[in-house]
């Protein structure tokens, strides 16, 4: 049965790491290595448990310890070709590390299938996850996207967890201190997903047979943990449905947040 353990969430570094049968694979390295293995190690992995590093985008909150973590024995790294490119562009690779490209067929390791799927953020060619695990459970990761949309939504359906991105409310952002032309940004089609974008997303997870929810990617200037829960839980509670009944809800600090085992 698969476990995952959320790292870290927010814009200072997003990492995930699933595991199952002792082995797993780490969903985007937003920390340095050293950080992300310490954080993996009060868990009691170790290090060689890691089998392969999925990257997202190639924004430094989701590559930063990429280079370091990339140089592990038997870790193999994959991304979208776009990702790879701006990745070279910018020199977060190791100079002699071959990343996979990754496409809609996506790839098969021994313990796990992992598809991906696209978001809309502004980067050169991001992707979330669905990871299907050997005992037919599926994990889906859509963070740093600005919209769902159909290829998403349909990625989404059915999985039994979901780390969805509920970065902002609206409101605090409109009212904050951000400039501008960095509101627009966060707003548009391709920045991140509001509370009540993610809740509206949520609703139909839950009615499609999703049983867990993790809200990540909070912004700690445009949000709060508990405003995130609320916005949530209170439209679930219109639809019927009750926390710790009908789903289980974990809502992602920096430091990511608890371990949820199937």
């Amino acid at each position: 049965m698969p476990t995952l353990y959320p790292l870290f969430s927010g814009s200072k570094g997003n990492a995930y790491f699933l595991r199952q049968s002792g082995e797993g694979i780490l969903i985007d390295c937003g920390r340095s290595a050293k950080q992300i293995l310490a954080s993996l190690q009060e868990q009691n992995i170790p290090q060689n448990a890691i089998k392969a590093i999925f990257i997202t985008h190639e924004h430094i909150d989701h590559v930063q310890g990429l280079k370091k973590l990339s140089s592990l024995a038997g870790v193999k790294v994959y991304a979208s070709a776009g990702t790879i490119r701006a990745l070279e562009e910018k020199n977060l690779i190791g100079e002699k590390k071959e990343i996979i490209p990754i496409d809609k067929k996506g790839t098969e390791l021994d313990f796990m299938k992992i598809t991906p799927f696209h978001i809309s953020h502004d980067c050169a060619d991001g992707l979330g996850y669905k990871v299907e695990t050997s005992d037919g459970r599926k994990t889906a990761f859509a963070t740093d996207t600005g919209v769902i949309t159909r290829e998403i939504s349909s990625a989404l359906k059915g999985c039994d967890t979901v780390v969805l991105e509920s970065n902002h409310d609206v409101r605090m952002l409109q009212n904050g201190s951000y400039p501008y032309i960095l509101k627009r940004r966060i707003l548009s089609d391709s920045g991140h997903l509001s509370n009540d974008q993610c809740t509206e997303t949520a609703v139909k997870l839950l009615k499609s047979g999703t049983t867990r929810l993790f809200l990540a990617h909070l912004s700690e200037a445009n949000n709060f943990p508990e405003l995130a829960e609320q916005t949530a839980v209170c439209r679930f509670k219109q639809e019927k449905m009750k926390k710790n009944v009908d789903y289980k809800l974990c809502v992602l600090g920096v430091n990511g947040g608890k371990r949820a085992i199937y």
